[in-house]
């Protein structure tokens, strides 16, 4: 099972609905779950914190950065596009 990981921050509302978005995924049948991590947070890194601050959101795999993700994309052409992400190792998707 791969841990997909958002990067992400309350109040963002890119943020928040790829996350909607994805939980409403069958995630599992990709073989993974997913985590959100808010980048103002208690335990969050300084450096992690400046990385992404003003890239959010981020969805990484595998400590692979993946390609950006369409806000419009949802459902079905959300769920392919992950598919494509996490077997493409070279992160395109």
């Amino acid at each position: 099972m791969q841990e997909l990981v958002l990067y992400s921050r309350q109040g963002c509302c890119l943020c928040e609905g790829l996350e909607q978005r994805l939980e409403a995924l069958n995630l599992m049948g990709l073989g993974v779950t997913l985590q959100v991590i808010d980048l103002d947070g208690a335990g969050v890194t300084p450096e992690l914190k400046a990385r992404y601050d003003l890239e959010v959101p981020v969805l990484m795999v595998q400590g692979r950065e993946l390609p950006r993700v369409s806000p419009r994309l949802s459902g079905e052409g959300l769920f392919n596009w992950l598919q494509r992400a996490l077997s493409n190792p070279s992160g395109s998707a």
